[in-house]
Order: C-alpha cells, then structure tokens, then sequence
C-alpha cells in the first residue's frame, strides 16, 4: 500500500536539523537505507527531508594529521580515493568490499554509519509483530528463532541483532570520530549496545546530523587491511570480520601497537581491545596471536545457531593479523 509523505528540499543544515526534530521525520542523503525500510514496511516516513544538496559536507581531505570526510561523500569516492588508499587501507577495504557498485555509488558515508541491522525478525514486521527494535517492550522475536546471522557480543536478553556494517568496523580500529552539527563523538561511544533500550542504536538525538567523519593519521592505519568472511563472495553481510593495523618496532618482530576491531559477530562495531593488550610489546609468533585473538570473544553468548562465530571471529583476526604482518 502506498504511503503519502511530505518532501522538504533543506537548504541548510540548520533547516535540515530543525525539520529532523519532527516526529516522523527521515533524512534523504543516498537513499539506499531510506529505501530499503520503506520497502519492508519498517521506515513510515511522514516527512523525508532531503540534504542531498547541503554545502560543505562532502568531499575528501587527507594531511599529515588524518583524514575529514563529509557526510555526503559516497562510498565509492571514497574507497577509490588514492590518498586513503594509501593511508587508511582497512577503510578502503571495507568500503569496496561492502554493497554492491550501484550501492557504492549512491549510499554516502553518514548514511552508511546509520545503516539498520539485516536481522530478518526486525525486518519482517508482518509476520514477527515483536522486535524491541521497531516496538520497545514487544520482546525479541529473533531468540529461540534462527539466528544463524545474529550476534554473540554486546547482546542482552531484549536483542541480539548484529550490526551489519563494513565502513564502521575500520573506522573504531582506527579511533574515528563523527563530527555532527553540534559536537564530535568517538565513534567507539557512537554505537550503543541494546541493553534495555534496544530502539537506541546510536547517541544521535532527534534532529542531530552527522556532518563529517574525522580519521586520526597513525603508523598502524597506514599498514592495515580488512577482511570480510561471508556465505558468498559478494554481496553478502559479514560472519565475522576484522580491521587490523599494525605497527612493529625496529626488530620487525615486536609489536608497537596494534589495532583490532571486529564486525559480524557483534550488536555494534567491536573494539577487540584485550587483543591489543596481549600483543602490544611482544613477538608475533603464532602461538601469541593465536592465544590472543581467542581473548576477542571473552563474554560471548550463543543462541544455537550462531555458536559456530565463537569459533569463526578468532581465526579471522588471527588471519588478518598475518596478512598484515606480511605487509609491513
């Protein structure tokens, strides 16, 4: 059944914020997620506000201290970018291994950090009426149902959807942080677990837009990858991923620091900190990283069919470790 909605054209971020506050209000940046939830009867928008055309907030700056990225930038413009190619490999990684190419081309960056959870039982409001997501209070459909896709970190007894996002996995590894119209916000403290309020997927409030990205420039995030494990090589949401950056000291044997952030496995983009803190001062040998990526999973939680990630993000990180090891 066709939905009516009211179109605002913002013709600044001001009148975008403002109009944001409304009850019912989306924003209209790529469409890629607007669209996608309209479809399967999730997003209801009354009003669609579209930023499309807002100054100054797009576009790519790469210096000595880091990286800015517009919100509106897209995903491809991005992950094809030479300068972050070159200094923040993982992100690019993460970027051209995310959607597909007409996806890349119209989904942007804040958009892309807002994407909603791939977890069928939230996406199906017809048949499972109950998903704290969508309806808080209503229960959680997902446990006791299949949750092969669903996560085993960060989870509580009111949700256990993963998130499903690529960019942002790179981006906590990497100490990013997201620049609204009113303040700035590590991106690690941007995601929210579910806890009791599993409706609340970010600190965004009601009218708060995100404007640009900030990268912090590091020896790690330049020698990085990513790595996305998936049912099918393309086109297919995470099992368990990883960022990792890498930086060794002289002896090319002991680490100096090592970032470490996993996706797929998690309700928001995980920082695998107690990794790092195994690692950091010691040799690379196999057995070390093999010990300490098995510390990622520390609190992990399965609902059946989803034990198999418990096992699965440990030998990724330890994979990835190994494969950037052999790019230092």
């Amino acid at each position: 059944m066709m939905r009516n909605f009211s179109y605002l054209r913002a013709t600044s971020t001001a009148e975008a914020a403002q109009a944001a506050q409304q009850a019912g209000a989306m924003l209209l940046a790529g469409g890629t997620t607007l669209l996608d939830l309209a479809k399967c009867g999730v997003g209801e928008p009354d009003t669609v506000i579209d930023i499309t055309h807002l100054s100054g907030m797009s576009g790519i700056t790469v210096n000595a201290d880091g990286a800015t990225i517009g919100a509106l930038t897209t995903m491809s413009q991005v992950a094809d970018h030479k300068d972050i190619r070159a200094a923040f490999p993982a992100v690019s990684e993460s970027l051209s291994l995310a959607a597909s190419a007409q996806l890349r081309n119209m989904a942007t960056i804040g958009g892309n950090l807002l994407q909603r959870t791939r977890c069928s039982y939230f996406r199906d409001p017809g048949a499972f009426p109950a998903c704290n997501k969508r309806n808080p209070g209503s229960g959680c459909s997902a446990i006791g149902g299949v949750t092969r896709n669903h996560a085993v970190l960060g989870t509580s007894e009111a949700c256990i959807a993963s998130y499903p996002g690529d960019l942002a996995v790179a981006l906590v590894a990497f100490d990013a942080v997201v620049e609204t119209d009113s303040r700035k916000v590590g991106i690690d403290d941007f995601f929210l677990v579910p806890g009791d309020t599993p409706n609340k997927e970010t600190v965004l409030q009601r009218g708060e837009i995100i404007t640009a990205v900030t990268i912090p420039a590091s020896a790690a995030a330049r020698n990085s990858t990513y790595l996305k494990v998936r049912d099918r090589q393309s086109y297919e949401f995470a099992a368990a991923s990883a960022a990792v950056g890498l930086e060794l000291e002289a002896d090319g044997r002991t680490v100096r620091d090592i970032r470490i952030a996993i996706g797929g496995v998690a309700t928001k983009p995980w920082r695998a900190r107690n990794v790092e803190q195994a690692l950091i001062g010691k040799a690379l040998t196999s057995e070390a990283v093999e010990k300490a990526s098995r510390l990622a999973m520390e609190g992990a939680v399965d609902h059946g069919g989803n034990r198999y990630k418990i096992e699965l993000a440990p030998r990724v990180i330890a994979r990835v470790i190994f494969k950037v090891r052999g790019l230092a």
